[in-house]
């Protein structure tokens, strides 16, 4: 097995810079250079793609920026002793020891689990202080490989408890069990699972751990799991068979939490125990909450969890059923929405209409795509529920919904409706029960009152208003015409390119999949908002993936198999193929694809280009009105971004790439440096 670190990796009293990406940047290349990885743009996009979902900072003056990357050829450690220290996102401030870890996509066990030791050796004063002593490359060498080569980091963060005498009954009713995972799994896990052992000892308690990480996971004994008084989850990920631990006092966090945090999350833990109303784990995993999410989320992170699960579930039925009607106008024609109930009704295989079997089939796929449809605000509302209220929430929901439907208040009635059911039926599982009347608060007291409520509020109260609003809406977008539907295909090419699959993008991609159930013959303007939102977003990975074709010498060879796969991403509208482009180089790569997709927005608008599908891109041509023109504004977004993204590389230098900026001249400065332009 070769080393994992040797003195060319390590740099003392060094300044990398202002902010974590640039001493990211700085390590990056210290790997690249060892040869340990294939080439810098790859490995740094990962790096920094991991510490924007949660920061590498821990207490103590730490930072352990890590990733798993296609560009590493084998597990590496580069480390920094940063003069001046560097913010990373702990909370006791910056950092001055930062440990770079870059491990293959395919590591081995072997080495993950030397990794994930030393991540858990840096919660050990008497290390890091060594580490802040050391007088050479060497002896930090020396010191890591020692903290590495001990015992196996298999051994999870077994209690101390485990070695000490059996406690008695009183010490067993207040033990805990935990689950600690991040999305890498190499080190906060682990340093998770060390901090919360290292509190629970100072408290007196005796606390088991299960690490979920890439070195492995041994599952906590059943029978500890049952002797346990409450359970901590640590993650950032999905727990694994998490009914194991159905019924028991949950407290839940961020697996950095864990880290920052341990004494009030081993307090929480113990105060759940006590409480006869903690939230307990259900009894499957919870669908519709995001993992790792906290009990304690705030108003604006749970509204926007809730709505985008009713997006998502609601997608399903808006693709099939769109594609469905789509197949069956190109059966039966467009004049199939006035006679496929006739059709179906009073004609058979054996009995062919008079317009043939295609016009049959037409018709029957047509109904099928209309039934499908009109599962879209029901669905929309039954899931943004039970985002909030888990189980419970899903029947006040989907009531809510085909009330909402009924009374023609649209999907800005399903939403309102959804919240309301999923709200209220939350509230009412809070509430103490007694004893006897637990087992019939998830099954029917909730559903019912939720139902109640929220239906007769729709019915009562809201709906009429709603619909009002919803018609208003619809006749705005109906009477579109010239400048106004050009500045609205702007705007959502706007949005459709700004992150590429992040919160922005979902907006639009949400109100447009939203209103196509609306959309008729008479009322196309929905189904053109759907074909500018769906051509906005395929323009930023082909216009990456032509950008490498046209100039090549400005991207990485990594980024040029990136814009080979990106043909098909962006073809098949899936803006994430741009990804790995943006996080590399965000303030060339997002300007000149929010430039080209509002250039795409607008023209689909102005020429009424409309599409009855919702996802699927050039291979649902079928789906889509004047094909000519949604292919032109797609070309034309793609080339008017190609062309500024190269631009912007060749002539939008940064200042601290430049080679006079780092004090070094053209000739020494890194091969993956001076390729790198900026702003």
């Amino acid at each position: 097995m070769s080393r994992l670190i040797t003195p060319e990796l390590v740099a003392l009293d060094r300044n990398f810079g202002s902010s974590s990406a640039e001493v990211i940047r700085e390590l990056t290349q210290m790997v690249v250079r060892s040869g340990r990885a294939s080439g810098f743009e790859g490995l740094y996009a990962d790096a920094i793609a991991r510490e924007q979902k949660t920061a590498t900072g821990v207490p103590g003056g730490i930072a352990i920026p890590h990733c798993r990357s296609e560009a590493v050829l084998e597990p590496t450690l580069a480390m920094v002793r940063l003069d001046p220290a560097v913010g990373f996102g702990a909370k006791d401030g910056p950092a001055d020891l930062v440990f770079f870890i870059a491990a293959p996509a395919g590591a081995d066990q072997e080495h993950l689990k030397l990794l994930s030791k030393l991540a858990r050796s840096l919660m050990k004063k008497d290390f890091t202080a060594a580490l802040r002593a050391a007088g050479s490359a060497q002896d930090v060498v020396d010191l890591v490989e020692g903290a590495v080569g001990d015992q196996p980091a298999a051994a999870a963060a077994a209690p101390a408890a485990a070695a000490a005498p059996a406690a008695g009954p009183a010490e067993r009713q207040r033990s805990l069990v935990a689950v600690t995972a991040c999305p890498t799994g190499i080190a906060h896990t682990y340093m998770a699972a060390d901090s919360l052992v290292a509190a629970a000892k100072e408290a007196g308690v005796d606390l088991q751990v299960e690490t979920q990480g890439s070195a492995g996971a041994k599952p906590l004994d059943p029978a500890v799991i049952q002797a346990a008084s409450a359970v901590i989850f640590a993650v950032d990920v999905d727990v694994r068979e998490k009914e194991r631990f159905a019924g028991k006092p949950v407290i839940q966090s961020p697996v950095k939490r864990a880290i920052d945090e341990p004494d009030r999350m081993v307090r929480e833990a113990l105060s759940a125990a006590d409480d006869p109303n903690a939230r307990r784990v259900s009894g499957v995993a919870e669908v519709g909450a995001q993992a790792g999410s906290p009990a304690d989320e705030n108003f604006g992170a749970k509204l926007k969890r809730a709505l985008l699960t009713g997006v998502s579930y609601m997608i399903p039925f808006v693709a099939g059923g769109g594609l469905l009607i789509a197949l069956g106008f190109l059966l039966g024609g467009y004049a199939i929405t006035d006679v496929a109930d006739q059709v179906l009704l009073e004609n058979s295989l054996a009995n062919l209409p008079e317009g043939g079997l295609l016009t049959y089939l037409g018709a029957v796929l047509f109904k099928i795509g209309a039934l499908s449809m009109g599962f879209l605000v029901p669905a929309l509302a039954g899931y943004i529920a039970y985002a909030l209220a888990d189980r419970p929430g899903i029947a006040p929901g989907f009531t809510a919904g085909a009330v909402a439907g009924f009374m023609g208040a649209g999907f800005l009635g399903g939403i309102v409706g959804g919240l309301l059911a999923g709200w209220f039926a939350h509230w009412l599982g809070t509430l103490p029960a007694p004893r006897w009347l637990r087992g019939l608060m998830p099954v029917v007291i909730i559903p019912l009152l939720a139902s109640i409520v929220a239906s007769g509020a729709m019915f009562l109260f809201l709906g009429g208003p709603i619909a009002a609003l919803t018609a208003g809406l619809n006749g705005w977008l109906s009477g579109m015409t010239g400048t106004s539907a050009v500045i609205l295909g702007v705007i959502l090419g706007l949005m459709m390119c700004f992150d590429l699959g992040g919160p922005v993008n979902k907006v639009a991609y949400s109100f447009a999949v939203a209103g196509l159930g609306a959309g008729t013959i008479a009322n196309q303007a929905p189904w053109q908002i759907m074909a500018a939102v769906m051509a906005a977003g395929m323009v930023p990975p082909l216009a990456m993936a032509l950008a490498t074709v046209i100039d090549r010498k400005r991207f990485s060879l990594a980024e040029r198999e990136n814009g080979k796969a990106a043909w098909l991403l962006g073809a098949s509208f899936i803006s994430e193929g741009a990804i790995p482009f943006a996080a590399a180089d965000p303030l060339r790569v997002i300007p000149a694809s929010m430039l080209g997709g509002a250039v795409t927005g607008a023209l689909s608008m102005a020429a009424g280009v409309t599409s009855q599908a919702p996802h699927g891109g050039i291979f649902v041509f079928f789906a889509i009105g004047n094909i000519a023109m949604f292919v032109l504004s797609i070309v034309a977004g793609v080339v008017v971004t190609a062309l500024a993204v190269i631009g912007l590389k060749r002539y939008a230098v940064r200042r601290a790439e430049r080679p006079e900026a780092a004090g070094t001249t053209g000739s020494e400065a890194t091969p993956a440096a001076r390729r790198q332009p900026a702003v």
